[in-house]
């Protein structure tokens, strides 16, 4: 049995939100008495350090993920960045067997970053992603991340394990023999009923150039909305700032209990369609609409399957008009399932290699 309760915990830097969903990881964590070391980097592990400044963390090599500025180049971009995405995960690997040589960890848990496992220390993947959609070749790109997936002790997939469930066939197998524990959704944020302040919540997230992209777009669209909005536009920075721009209320980026009270008091959100953001929604039985990020296909696979369940409508990036949120009110949108996690079993890992 270990005697040390030391988890390493690292989320993947893409856009915020393998970062955000790790935060009711690291409160179950430190409700159990463990202490977690956060290890990422870029606005993913600054986003950490603002939630848990009195945490340790480490600063892991960047996998300098950027979109392509046209969603039809979004997989050519992906394979000509993959030689830097290679050398960073051959860069994580060698720090976290310097850290595991070092440190007394009971255990890791890694957030869709491939070189973050130890053999000699019981190793969580999670991803709601078991199938890798990417058009004619999801069936490579879903058999590579299965086989890293198996390098670990357990897979935690943050939905159900039956229907209805959240993530579709990118969270569920068919056939497959992979340590596969379904954890339900993942949220920082909890309903609660407070009076409405906002008829529209716009928030951004997501590697560039496709954030500032949508950004720029939606500034000129939300000038024909009627109604008060606050803006979000997700960009982490060292100094949080206000400011009115005609009907809206904009700010760079809110902390996890300022977000949660902004969320409950708008009326609609308006945002991508990345699976963080669906679970966020979903548990806030939210009303949205969703534009994906251009080119990315789980993404836009989202986006059509909740449109089909009649819970969510979507446009392109490219097509969107603000006049477009009347659709809205003829879908019922998302609501959460219920579902409790019993983390101090899943924690049990950690205590037993």
């Amino acid at each position: 049995m270990k005697n040390s309760k030391t988890v390493l915990v690292a989320p993947l830097n893409w856009g915020l939100g393998h970062a955000t969903r790790c935060i009711p990881i690291i409160k179950a964590l430190l409700a159990e008495s463990f202490t977690p070391v956060i290890a990422s980097d870029g606005i993913a592990l600054q986003l950490l350090q603002k939630e848990f400044p009195e945490l340790e963390t480490v600063t892991l090599p960047d996998y300098q993920i950027e979109y392509a500025k046209k969603g039809k180049n979004f997989k050519l971009k992906m394979l000509k960045d993959s030689p830097k995405m290679l050398k960073a995960i051959a860069k994580e690997k060698k720090i976290i067997k310097k850290l595991v040589k070092s440190r007394d960890f009971c255990g890791i848990i890694s957030d869709n970053r491939l070189g973050v496992y130890s053999k000699k220390v019981p190793s969580v993947f999670i991803t709601h992603q078991l199938n890798v959609l990417s058009g004619t070749t999801t069936w490579f790109s879903s058999k590579i991340h299965q086989i890293i997936i198996k390098k670990f002790d357990q897979c935690w997939v943050p939905d159900v394990a039956g229907k209805p469930n959240l993530s579709g066939k990118l969270g569920h197998l068919k056939n497959h023999a992979l340590p596969l524990q379904y954890i339900g959704p993942l949220s920082r944020l909890e309903a609660k009923e407070l009076p409405l302040v906002y008829d529209l919540m716009v928030i951004l997230s997501g590697p560039e150039p496709q954030r500032t992209m949508l950004e720029e777009k939606l500034f000129e669209e939300v000038k024909h909305f009627e109604g008060k909005v606050l803006f979000v536009r997700g960009k982490i920075e060292a100094k949080q700032e206000h400011f009115q721009f005609l009907n809206c209320e904009v700010v760079n980026f809110m902390q996890s209990d300022e977000l949660e009270r902004a969320f409950n008091e708008s009326a609609l959100v308006l945002s991508r369609s990345g699976y963080t953001t669906v679970m966020d929604l979903a548990k806030l039985n939210k009303k949205a609409f969703f534009i994906p990020t251009p080119g990315q296909f789980e993404q836009e696979y989202l986006a059509k399957r909740l449109q089909k369940q009649q819970l969510v409508p979507t446009a392109t990036q490219e097509k969107f008009t603000i006049d477009q949120l009347e659709r809205v009110k003829d879908f019922k949108g998302l609501s959460q399932f219920n579902y409790k996690e019993d983390y101090a079993a899943l924690f049990h890992l950690f205590q037993g290699k």
